[in-house]
């Protein structure tokens, strides 16, 4: 039998659609530290709202990101739409423990940025947390490009976090 190859091997970028919300929810609030806890109306609601939800495999990973035109009361996307007039926020992005490793995180992101060109947008924005700390978020988005921007305590200061902007080259 032939060996595969790295695009042999490389499952599909999707579009979310209303069959993958159960999935993405379980998902999402095994991470709901790092992100924020959602409920099924509010997942719903949210990617209803997003300029680009995509997914990876039977939700090995996904990705879920606004423009400056969301309907979002996020403390973090407020505070990028009081600063940017045309922008696109990345919410989050998760990739399922088994599947990490396999640069989903990387082409979930090389997918974005394109979306963005062809969007004529010219700015990526997101958020990491600086307490907790995630050093391997902060490291992971360096090396893409992002840099930072301005930090904020949230949540009632049970949160901190870091700012981070990108060009993106329209």
């Amino acid at each position: 039998m032939p060996e595969l190859t790295m695009s042999q091997d490389r499952l599909p970028i999707e579009r979310v659609s209303p069959a993958d919300e159960a999935a993405i929810l379980v998902l999402n609030n095994e991470h709901a530290a790092e992100l924020s806890w959602l409920e099924p109306d509010r997942l719903s609601f949210l990617i209803g709202q997003a300029f680009y939800t995509r997914r990876i495999g039977a939700l090995e990973a996904f990705i879920m990101c606004f423009d400056q035109d969301a309907r979002y009361d996020s403390p973090n996307f407020v505070w990028f739409r009081e600063r940017y007039r045309r922008f696109v926020y990345v919410d989050r992005v998760v990739v399922a423990a088994e599947a990490r490793g396999r640069g989903h995180a990387r082409r979930l992101y090389e997918d974005l940025f394109e979306h963005v060109r062809r969007a004529s947008h010219t700015i990526v924005t997101c958020e990491v947390n600086a307490d907790p700390p995630n050093p391997a978020s902060d490291a992971f988005h360096a090396a893409l490009g992002f840099a930072e921007v301005g930090d904020a305590v949230i949540h009632g200061g049970k949160k901190s976090v870091r700012y981070y902007a990108k060009p993106v080259a329209s």
